[in-house]
């Protein structure tokens, strides 16, 4: 308990003292999940609602992958864009390993598949009868679409909370692939899990407690969206 109350006392400290280093680190963390957060949720929702609402030839195939792909194991993925992006690899010519933007890349391939596959299963959800009626009333085709993903939308939403969760607590990837340097690709979770293997415990849990704060923050400002969206 001691060490929890220091810890404590260590994240009020360093946060009213505007230490610049952890703020840095706060601010990089943010930049890398939101970034790929917004990447995550441009590119899964739109596959989400298309195999939500169309049928199509492999579109069983594409769930079921969808669906394995969010199981991943993050170092496995990490493994595998550290071999695309490394010299030798594909994409070596592009200079993006140990960069925040390979960090981006990794966690939104990792929150991607699960935008996709709950929003998928938010849009089949819903009754049939919303998309009939929509037609009945003279709706095209594209509109009808729109009103059945309008009814999903609280379903789309907790997607992208679970994406957040996701992105916000990966270590693995980002570690291979971002290398965890100091001042350049050191986020919060890397930090933490650096701290603890040094036995720093104190910033550990400090930045753990700042880690959980922002989460919460973010996931109550999330649920304000979701109970009062634009579209009630």
């Amino acid at each position: 308990m001691e060490i929890i109350f220091a810890g404590l006392q260590q994240a009020i400290y360093l946060i009213l003292a505007f230490d610049r280093e952890l703020y840095s680190i706060i601010f990089l963390s943010l930049k890398v999940s939101g970034s790929a957060l917004l990447l995550a949720a441009l590119i899964g929702l739109p596959i989400g609602s298309l195999i939500g609402l169309k049928r199509f030839f492999g579109r069983d195939f594409i769930i079921s992958l969808l669906n394995t792909f969010m199981g991943l194991p993050p170092v496995v993925v990490g493994l595998v864009f550290y071999l695309i992006l490394s010299r030798s690899g594909p994409l070596g010519f592009m200079g993006l390993l140990y960069t925040p933007w390979a960090m981006v890349i990794v966690q939104t391939a990792l929150a991607m598949p699960i935008v996709a596959a709950l929003s998928h299963s938010s849009i089949i959800g819903v009754d049939d009868i919303v998309r009939k009626s929509a037609i009945t009333l003279g709706a095209t085709p594209a509109q009808a679409a729109l009103k059945v993903i309008m009814e999903a939308r609280y379903g789309i939403m907790a997607a992208i909370i679970a994406a957040f969760g996701r992105v916000t607590a990966e270590v693995g990837a980002i570690l291979i692939v971002g290398g965890n340097i100091a001042g350049y690709t050191r986020v919060m979770t890397t930090t933490i899990a650096l701290e603890t293997d040094k036995g720093n415990f104190e910033l550990a849990i400090s930045l753990g407690i700042i880690l959980i704060s922002i989460a919460l923050c973010i996931n109550i400002l999330f649920h304000f969206v979701q109970k009062r969206g634009i579209v009630k």
